[in-house]
């Protein structure tokens, strides 16, 4: 029976159509016998990819994690670059001498306005040495150690500066208020001729800080008709509460340190 359905598979035609009927019947046998195997493979598959999706999101995590924090870490490198060059510019139009210095510290005391800089009297600092930021006027160095020094900002309420505004040269004493956005100019007349915006710069009088260096910009004008002088206050022009980094400026060395009273006289 094999052999003559194998001659007749060969010599008549009709048995090729008559295989593809039986072919046709015979498809979904071959699937149902192949949806198990199937099924089993999908649902590996599925676990499969389940964990490697667990595995890859992971790894995605704590690469953007990463990321991220390298991301943070450029912004503080970039905003870091940028104060360097504007103290970079800012040292190019001091005349004097100059010495690049880096806040490490700040006085816990909320009453004394002073910061804690990486140089010392080994680095060639010395007392009432200025300093600076891009700015304008910081402050001025009050004590020395070998290695680090403190410095008095300009809004330390025992800090008194000799002033002037660049507008018309009026010259006045901008003292501290123990607060770190103002100033307070003291004795200004009630006829002064100061007005809001004007820029105080250092008059140069008292020796202690050379003359021209920004200082503040006038915010507040109050004039009271029953007093003999106004209150004028000032917006400082450094960054007090966020330079990082410090100009000190070798002015003069010999000048001897003046008390607050002194300054005022």
């Amino acid at each position: 029976m094999a052999l003559l359905l194998i001659i007749s598979d060969l010599n008549w035609t009709k048995m090729k159509e008559g295989r593809a009927y039986l072919s046709l019947l015979t498809t979904p046998l071959q699937w149902l016998v192949d949806l198990p195997a199937r099924a089993a493979d999908n649902l590996s598959s599925v676990v499969v990819s389940r964990a490697t999706l667990l595995s890859d999101n992971e790894r995605l995590r704590s690469e953007a994690l990463l990321l991220e924090r390298k991301v943070q870490q450029n912004a503080a490198l970039i905003a870091e670059n940028i104060r360097l060059r504007e103290l970079l510019g800012a040292a190019k139009r001091i005349e004097e001498p100059v010495k690049l210095a880096e806040l490490i510290g700040v006085n816990p005391d909320p009453f004394q306005h002073e910061v804690i800089v990486n140089s010392g009297s080994e680095d060639g600092v010395y007392e009432g040495q200025p300093a600076l930021d891009a700015g304008g006027i910081m402050g001025q160095v009050v004590t020395l150690s070998h290695y680090t020094s403190r410095v008095m900002l300009i809004t330390d309420a025992r800090a008194a500066l000799p002033v002037e505004v660049n507008r018309n040269g009026f010259r006045t004493i901008a003292l501290g208020k123990g607060d770190l956005r103002e100033l307070e100019l003291e004795h200004v007349a009630d006829t002064a001729d100061i007005r809001v915006g004007d820029l105080l710069v250092t008059s140069g009088l008292a020796g202690r800080f050379p003359r021209g260096y920004p200082v503040a910009e006038v915010t507040e004008v109050i004039r009271d008709p029953g007093r003999q002088f106004v209150q004028v206050k000032a917006r400082p022009a450094a960054r007090l509460d966020k330079s990082r980094h410090l100009l000190l400026v070798d002015h003069d060395r010999t000048t001897a340190e003046l008390p607050r009273e002194a300054v005022d006289e």
